[in-house]
């Protein structure tokens, strides 16, 4: 497995401890004890800050295609519920998506397995982590540094400054970032949605991005295998696999449609009349 400036597809199996949420993804390489000041950390995060929002604003030319497979899973690993969403996804300048379902068959978990928040969750913190317009929501601390194979990168632990109230539909991230020390683009997350509640539990989910057109790092995989622990007692172990494949530029307006809805194309610029 490869992290690499400049591949199409970007696959990383990284493991690191981060105690704020009681997650084990390993120890840090020894990069992480290099010191940084404040001011340097400062400048770090806005300049990572202020290129996500770039990164958000460019995707919004593009469309892509997003495949989700979610699986309950039960003793020995046995596969005991399916859901599956396979879409064809573009953003506005809004970061507001527009969503084509393209493939969607009759899921075999149970009902209420896969609430509003995972549907939001899936185009949002899962993702990206960090919405543009939620950063000032954010405490970052810095971590260290990691070589992961040919990128140096810094290693950042988010949290919400307040949790959000379940009512209020605002879905927050929290976790850990990796940053391109050249670039100063995010690269990896891993994390969650929160607020959670007493019957809506969520996954760490752990996403890797590729580089497009250069100069772009847009999700390409993200996956989880977690188990949600309820309030009442109840385990539901899981397994979630996301793809986002088969980016090119074009942009449609946002707008959620029917199944029997097709997808719009791009509206052509006075150079290019359809």
């Amino acid at each position: 497995m490869m992290l690499k400036r400049g591949s199409r597809i970007l696959l990383v199996s990284i493991f690191v401890v981060w105690a704020a949420i009681g997650l084990s993804y390993g120890q840090t390489a020894a990069g992480a004890a290099k010191n940084l000041g404040p001011a340097d950390i400062d400048r770090i995060i806005k300049k990572f800050t202020a290129n996500e929002r770039e990164f958000r604003q460019a995707l919004a030319s593009y469309a892509f295609k997003r495949n989700v497979m979610f699986h309950t899973i039960g003793l020995g690993g046995q596969i005991t519920g399916t859901y599956r969403r396979d879409s064809h996804m573009t953003l506005n300048t809004a970061g507001e998506r527009f969503e084509k379902i393209l493939f969607a068959p009759v899921a075999s978990v149970p009902p209420g397995t896969v609430t509003a928040e995972d549907l939001e969750d899936l185009g949002g913190v899962n993702a990206f982590a960090l919405e543009p317009r939620s950063i000032d929501q954010y405490n970052f601390a810095y971590v260290g540094t990691e070589r992961i194979d040919e990128l140096s990168l810094y290693v950042f632990d988010v949290t919400p400054k307040s949790i959000p109230d379940p009512s209020k539909k605002i879905r927050l991230f929290t976790g850990r970032i990796w940053v391109d020390v050249d670039d100063l683009m995010i690269v990896k997350s891993k994390g969650k949605g929160v607020p959670e509640t007493k019957i809506n539990k969520f996954p760490v989910v752990e996403t890797t991005r590729t580089q497009v057109d250069g100069k772009y790092w847009f999700p390409a995989d993200a996956r989880s295998d977690d188990e949600l622990v309820f309030d009442n007692g109840e385990v539901m172990k899981i397994r979630l696999r996301i793809k986002y494949t088969d980016y090119s530029v074009g942009r449609s307006e946002v707008r959620i449609l029917d199944d029997d809805e097709p997808v719009p194309t791009p509206s052509p610029t006075p150079k290019k009349p359809e």
